[in-house]
């Protein structure tokens, strides 16, 4: 899809179809809307007064230009209540009119820029959550399917009558593609069914995003994984034939200060059975996505790629099945962690944290004093928190607060949790130093304080997405499947820190 920015007036576009706005409450419209309204002689304030046009958040009218504009058909955007108007919901209101117009068989159309004009949005931004609201809202997978009757927008068409602000809505546009395409990266992978999306694909997906760029990859295979001692990623990885990779993408934004560095780590379980402690038949059947994490964690680094930002980022993502192979690890064994901490296996389906312990000890050892991350970890972080809100643990009040705040930036919400010390009574040990499960409550707590015992002198943040990784029907930016959370959130603070 080409997302054009064009300098004019939206009234005299003959695109296919045209879109305009109004705001909850507004009955007599103003700038390109009353243009538009001028034009078809008062029509749009005739429907708002008849109460078709309400401006409510997700009312889409159409109407028909009737020969009096070049257009012959109209969209009325509505944006909702103005004070509630920001950054979020133009990206909601860009996706949900692309898709609006999608189902009406339009494949290109003309939108003025939503919430740059009387919303007071600044133009650039405003540009960026348009071009995230349609790369991402438009997103589908249906590449399976023999015939999947979806319609395709080959092209939105930005129309700004000031000149002075196309530069920099052209820029917003650039970077808010960017981050689409680096979110849809992390849904296609997310989709995936898990005979496709293995570890070795993984690792394939890795190898596009880092060719032709400056960012260097590293794969381990099995062999490698056990001879640097990663015993708790390898215990895992043990029950399946399935060859495993430790995926490794560095970015060297400031190869001149060493400590200008953040760590981006992502679970990627390409297939979680539970093992020997195997879940039931519902249990798994989205468990294709229990890579999630480290997809979002490739994704991100598709945008740091693009952006080329002046941090040093290390990306890592341990990738193997979960499965009961006739070599799988067994409730009851004890494995050693790349920096010597042993781990009793209390159940061999809490795996996610028993992946991530190396993963942290590798970044560790590489000197990373900043890190995140990323894992479908728990589903006691949906009981807790449901799908509205990623769950967020750490060992540092103002990095906490630095990720929740990137979060907060581009409209992906997260809630704190709490880490006392108290919690780590449920995972002690009687013949290891930790053991991988707790007790009955406090599941996604306890989960991310055994992920916490190898972060050594580390700032570290643990996102557990498990409740919002996946949606169930179309919300927002988020088509139905995998939402590609929190993508945004960390190229939003790569490039914040970056900025520093």
């Amino acid at each position: 899809m080409q997302i054009n920015t064009v300098e004019g007036n939206i009234a005299e576009r003959d695109d296919s179809a045209i879109v305009v706005n109004l705001f909850e409450g507004v009955t007599r419209p103003g700038g390109a809307t009353g243009a538009v309204d001028g034009a078809l002689d008062g029509a749009i304030s005739d429907l708002i007064e008849q109460g078709d046009i309400t401006g409510k958040k997700g009312n889409n009218v159409l109407i028909y230009s009737l020969g009096k504009l070049n257009s012959t058909r109209i969209i009325v955007a509505g944006l909702g209540k103005s004070d509630e108007f920001d950054l979020n919901a133009a990206r909601e209101v860009n996706a949900g009119v692309a898709r609006f117009i999608r189902s009406v068989g339009v494949n290109s159309y003309a939108t003025v820029l939503h919430g740059a004009g009387i919303g007071g949005l600044d133009p650039s931004a405003a540009a960026q959550a348009a071009a995230e609201g349609l790369v991402m809202g438009l997103y589908s997978f249906d590449k399976y399917k023999a015939d999947s009757g979806s319609k395709s927008i080959e092209s939105v068409n930005i129309v700004e009558f000031d000149a002075e602000k196309i530069e920099a809505i052209r820029n917003g546009v650039k970077r808010g593609k960017d981050i689409g395409e680096a979110v849809n990266l992390a849904r296609d992978m997310g989709n995936e069914p898990a005979n496709i999306m293995t570890p070795t694909r993984m690792a394939e997906i890795a190898l596009d995003v880092t060719r032709g760029t400056s960012m260097e990859l590293t794969v381990l295979d099995r062999s490698e994984i056990e001879e640097m001692g990663m015993g708790s990623f390898a215990g895992v990885a043990q029950g399946t034939e399935e060859p495993p990779k430790f995926i490794v993408i560095k970015h060297e934004g400031d190869p001149d200060n060493p400590g200008n560095n953040l760590g981006l780590l992502g679970k990627g379980i390409t297939f979680d059975s539970g093992g020997l402690d195997i879940k039931s038949a519902a249990g798994m059947l989205t468990m294709k996505s229990d890579m999630s994490g480290g997809a979002c964690v490739i994704g991100t680094m598709k945008a740091i790629a693009a952006f080329n930002p002046k941090i040093n980022v290390l990306a890592i993502v341990p990738a193997t099945e979960n499965m009961p192979g006739r070599r799988a690890q067994r409730p009851g064994d004890v494995v050693t962690a790349m920096n010597g901490k042993t781990i009793e296996i209390g159940n061999t389906d809490a795996e996610g944290r028993l992946v991530l312990a190396d993963a942290l000890c590798y970044a560790v050892e590489k000197g990373v004093t900043r890190i995140v991350d990323v894992a479908t970890l728990t589903g006691a972080i949906g009981v807790a928190l449901g799908d509205g809100a990623t769950g967020v643990f750490g060992n540092d009040q103002d990095w906490v607060n630095e990720v929740v705040e990137a979060g907060n930036k581009v409209g992906e919400r997260m809630w704190q949790l709490p880490t006392y010390a108290s919690y780590k009574s449920e995972y002690s040990s009687d013949i290891a130093d930790i053991r991988n499960t707790g007790g009955r409550g406090a599941g996604a707590i306890t989960g991310a304080l055994i992920i916490g015992e190898f972060a050594g002198d580390s700032q570290w943040a643990h996102l557990d997405i498990a409740a919002t990784t996946r949606t169930t029907s179309d919300k927002g930016i988020n088509p139905k499947g995998s939402t590609g959370v929190p993508v945004r959130t960390l190229v939003e603070l790569a490039t914040s820190l970056a900025s520093e």
